[in-house]
């Protein structure tokens, strides 16, 4: 079960993923005005605690209560507030046209709760909201710096595009970049970067 895996992989004394942002995140991040946050599946918080010292109001959820307990740990010691629930996709309490920003961070499920999750982030979203994504692109399969073993876990732009037909794609693009987030993140990878608007 999912929930055990990751309350497992989480119990490491590390942060597995680093305590730094994502780049492309922190990049995107940079270039707005703080509003309101939601990151789904945060794990151990380095992109939340990154936002709120950046003066956003953040609020984020993952299924493991150990990753929960180290991402707070993390805004502890950064002296900033998160809010942080332990839910799954389905228990969450989604509010439509809540937040200013989604970001979708190395999220990896299977392609119906993928869909779901890509609709109740555009129903989240305030007219004029960004999306953030960034995930292993389908050939990561060729590499082994992380992500998923499940090529219908990975992602292509086509199915991004459907996924978000109802934003405006601001960026949109497959990249070859290389890794240093932690021990389970680390080399060459293949990856989907997407940034797009809600209308108004």
């Amino acid at each position: 079960m999912a929930k055990e895996f990751w309350d497992e992989r989480y119990s490491e004394d590390e942060f597995i993923y680093g305590t730094e942002p994502n780049i492309y995140f922190k990049e995107v991040i940079d270039s707005l005005n703080p509003g309101k946050l939601l990151l789904p599946g945060e794990g151990e918080g380095r992109n939340a605690v990154y936002a709120a010292r950046k003066g956003w109001r953040v609020d984020c959820f993952d299924i493991s209560k150990v990753a929960k307990e180290k991402s707070m740990q993390l805004a502890k010691d950064h002296r900033v507030s998160i809010g942080y629930e332990v839910a799954d996709i389905h228990s969450y309490p989604w509010s439509e046209e809540l937040y200013d920003v989604v970001g979708l961070i190395y999220i990896h499920n299977p392609p119906d709760i993928r869909k779901l999750l890509h609709y109740r982030s555009v129903q989240t979203l305030k007219p004029g909201g960004v999306l953030i994504l960034e995930a292993f692109h389908k050939d990561q399969m060729n590499y082994d710096s992380g992500g998923p073993r499940d090529e219908s876990m990975l992602y292509d732009l086509d199915e991004m595009h459907r996924d978000f037909k109802d934003l405006q794609i601001l960026e949109s693009g497959r990249h070859e970049v290389y890794l240093s987030e932690g021990k389970y993140h680390k080399g060459e990878a293949a990856v989907v970067r997407i940034k797009a608007r809600k209308p108004s």
